[in-house]
């Protein structure tokens, strides 16, 4: 089974403003004459991880990594003005050209899966093949099956009682408003104790073992105020998307290569997604694996490290 790569530093890192508001923090690492890639990451809000530059080989890539607008150390944190996926997908594009690469791999999971098709259907003559991990088509169902009582609650009850015990009995009907509501209230105290409940019913679902370390790193503050204002903010407006729009524009990624790597236990993203991605796009390699959610689990990092070493070796043939 393959492993993530050692750990690496970048060898460069930027604070590159993309708005008169907005300034991402963006690294690069492995090769700088390498095969490019940038790394998309989960959430919206969720920020980068240091292992997150350990699924390429360092020798063979060029290593794109940022942090998206308002999460990581992108300023100002946890920002909705100006946020959206269509900004997002726009910010993609400048940090392509400020860096001076005509055409890249995309990678991302969870979330980066909906911004990596966003991206590359609006983008695809600079993709170069994707990588996609835990299938996110932002359509009101699946937003409902993790953030409103009656899907993941059914499996994960203890962690859901936690969630639902922030939100006062009358409002849990429409769990998603009234955490916004209390996301967005003036009163800090309240913003951060309804992230910190956001953030750790998510870290309850990401693996296939609940992980206490994992719900406690996502109810730490500087995470969970970031992701939870973030999600809120795009999961109420349908990740800024047209219904189905992700599935019914893949014609225009069809022609691209392309591996989607999917948990088959995966609470937060489940396989129904991917496998509708999947019927839409026949081409593409499909792996279900015996993990959950996270990028970490060893099924799934056997599965992209596997991806992104077929990629090195397709895009940059031996000889």
């Amino acid at each position: 089974m393959r492993t993530l790569y050692p750990a690496i530093e970048p060898y460069r890192t930027e604070r590159f403003p993309v708005s008169d508001r907005h300034t991402l923090y963006v690294e690069e690492c492995g090769t700088p004459g390498g095969i490019p890639v940038v790394f998309l990451h989960g959430g919206p809000g969720a920020g980068l991880a240091p292992y997150h530059r350990r699924f390429f080989d360092p020798a063979r890539w060029r290593v794109v990594l940022f942090d998206q607008r308002g999460a990581g150390q992108s300023t100002p944190f946890a920002d909705l003005t100006d946020n959206t996926t269509w900004d997002l997908v726009a910010d993609i594009e400048r940090i392509r050209t400020h860096l001076g690469i005509e055409r890249w791999l995309v990678f991302g999971g969870s979330w980066g899966s909906t911004l990596a098709l966003a991206y590359a259907e609006a983008h695809p003559a600079r993709v170069t093949g994707l990588v996609l991990r835990g299938i996110f088509l932002a359509r009101p169902e699946e937003i409902a099956w993790f953030y409103e009582a009656g899907g993941a609650s059914m499996l994960l009850p203890e962690s859901w009682q936690r969630y639902a015990s922030a939100i006062p009995e009358a409002e849990r009907g429409h769990m998603l408003d009234a955490y916004w509501q209390r996301l967005t209230a003036d009163d800090a105290a309240t913003r951060t104790a309804a992230a910190r409940a956001w953030g750790a019913w998510e870290g309850s679902s990401l693996t296939l073992e609940e992980s206490p370390a994992t719900v406690a790193e996502f109810a730490e503050p500087k995470v969970a105020v970031s992701l939870a204002r973030i999600e809120a903010h795009y999961f109420r407006q349908h990740a800024f998307l047209r219904p189905d729009q992700l599935l019914r524009e893949v014609g225009k990624i069809r022609h691209l290569p392309a591996v989607i790597v999917q948990g088959r236990y995966d609470l937060i993203c489940p396989r129904k997604s991917a496998h509708d991605l999947h019927v839409a796009w026949p081409e593409a390699g499909y792996h279900v694996v015996l993990s959950g959610h996270a990028a970490s689990e060893p099924a799934i990092v056997d599965q992209l490290v596997d991806a992104t070493d077929a990629f090195a070796a397709r895009l940059r043939p031996a000889g």
